[in-house]
This record gives C-alpha cells, sequence and structure tokens, in this order.
C-alpha cells in the first residue's frame, strides 16, 4: 500500500497491521511514485520467488 506524506514523498506500507501496535509496517520511503512502486513490485517479487 503505498501512501503519499506530507513532505511531498511516498512510503510503502505493509498490508497487514501488526497484533501488538495494530500500526503498519513501514516497507520504505521514496521521492518519487515510480520509485515506490518500483520497489513494491520488487517486495512482490520477493515474497514469490524467495529460496527457502
Amino acid at each position: 500500500m503505498i501512501r503519499k506524506l506530507k513532505t511531498g514523498q511516498y512510503r510503502i506500507y505493509s498490508i497487514h497491521k501488526d497484533p501488538k501496535t495494530n500500526k503498519r509496517r513501514n516497507l520504505g520511503t521514496f521521492d518519487t511514485l515510480d520509485q515506490a512502486k518500483k520497489h513494491e513490485r520488487e517486495i512482490q517479487y520477493f515474497k514469490i520467488h524467495k529460496r527457502p
């Protein structure tokens, strides 16, 4: 999930909330939306193709 911050940057958050804090995990902050989308795709790729 990508959200725009007040500073104009974009932050990627985890889809699932942490049960202890009830907040979403910060997965990175980027200057442009394109950079954030690229990194989100990399995260999704890693989740599928990681080695056991």
